[in-house]
């Protein structure tokens, strides 16, 4: 349990109490997504958009119970939760997480090693403003084939899209396309394995897994399709591991230097797994988050069995779009920034760490520490900052 002073704590409960408020409003998730929230484009602000992107949603057995403690034990609710992130995530006109398990049903829920999540999760992500979620993860056949259609029927009945886990083979082939501003957006997923489950029987499409080539074609598919930015989440990485891997920077290298005619396959890449926060790097001229950390998770363990406290940290990527000067040019990313978190297993809460420290929380040596490592690999010279 990670160490807080009571003055850290008071700080904590009354930043995490005005957020909650914030949960008063629904959002309204037409397809495309526009839900109140998210800015309506201005004259000023229809040829550009911001996209913030999460890490890991992680429910262990903790997250489950907090859950059903914050539903007054009736039912699950998941929205206190992420109440301190609402702000940033409802203003950006796009906002993608990684939803990394599947969900039970009827009370059969579990955490580690086999998750099963209730279906109350998505409720949660949609309140806070998400409009799509990443699905590939090594967690994704930990119910079968049953998992991924729970999962993404109930992501479906709260408006949020999803990428990366298919009940069909149409659905594994259909690429998922969301509006920001005046753009389309294409959201992948891919995996680097299932923890060695198969696949289900003459299901080889339920869950994408990692392939150079594949992603490659899908980027590309998508831009004859249509897509004005392509974005790639990968599940990938070694666990515990500050730097990225040697497999992640040559693949990263390998995506984004892919082209066709003068334009990039690949706007984007978003990195999760690692279960900590890992560089942002601009290679070939392209930003890659090689990971983002865990969002949500309980008390996180590391590979010698120690507590790590680095298992609840994590960042939200915000980056912001400019449109091309002339049609079918590539839409650039202006402004990089990345913002702190924290997730505090005593309250429950996920935290913005500028913003709790702010009103007087004791977290300085957390936020530097997650700052140091964003930026570990030049990510500053290329004008990535922390942000609000």
């Amino acid at each position: 349990m990670i160490a807080r002073s009571r003055q850290v704590a008071l700080a904590l409960t009354a930043l995490l109490a005005a957020g909650a408020a914030c949960q008063a409003r629904g959002h309204d998730k037409p397809d495309p997504p526009a839900r109140s929230g998210h800015p309506a484009p201005s004259a000023d602000t229809a040829r550009g958009f911001t996209l913030v992107a999460s890490g890991d949603v992680l429910p262990h057995s903790s997250i489950i119970d907090r859950a059903r403690f914050d539903a007054g034990g009736d039912g699950y609710d998941f929205r206190p939760m992420l109440s301190g992130v609402e702000p940033v995530v409802s203003r950006a006109d796009l906002a993608l997480c990684h939803m990394e398990t599947v969900y039970g049903a009827n009370g059969d829920y579990t955490g580690y090693p086999a998750f099963k999540s209730p279906p109350e999760v998505a409720q949660g992500l949609a309140a806070t403003g998400y409009d799509s979620c990443s699905t590939a993860s090594n967690h994704s056949l930990d119910d079968g084939a049953e998992g991924i259609r729970r999962t993404l029927d109930a992501l479906d009945r709260q408006g949020v899209r999803h990428a990366g886990t298919a009940r069909t083979e149409d659905e594994a082939r259909t690429v998922t396309v969301l509006r920001a501003g005046a753009a389309k957006v294409a959201h992948l997923s891919y995996t680097y394995d299932t923890n060695g489950y198969p696949l289900p029987a003459g299901q080889p499409w339920a869950v994408d897994i990692i392939d150079e080539n594949r992603i490659l074609s899908d980027a590309r598919a998508a831009r004859t399709a249509g897509a004005d930015v392509v974005v790639v989440s990968v599940h990938w990485g070694t666990e515990w591991q500050d730097a990225p891997d040697d497999r992640q920077l040559a693949l990263a290298r390998s995506l984004t230097a892919a082209r066709t005619g003068d334009r990039p396959d690949i706007d984007l890449i978003l990195g999760t797994h690692a279960h900590i926060p890992q560089a942002y790097e601009k290679v070939n001229g392209t930003w890659v988050i090689y990971g983002m950390g865990d969002q949500i998770a309980g008390e996180m363990f590391n590979h010698e069995g120690a507590q790590d406290p680095r298992g609840n940290q994590s960042t939200i990527g915000r980056f912001t779009f400019a449109a091309p000067e002339k049609p079918g040019g590539r839409w650039e990313v202006k402004k990089a920034e990345f913002i702190p978190q924290l997730f505090d297993i005593d309250a429950g809460r996920v935290v913005n760490l500028n913003r709790a420290i702010a009103e007087g929380a004791e977290l300085t040596g957390v936020r530097d520490r997650i700052r140091d490592v964003v930026l570990s690999r030049g990510a500053a010279q290329d004008g990535l900052t922390m942000g609000e």
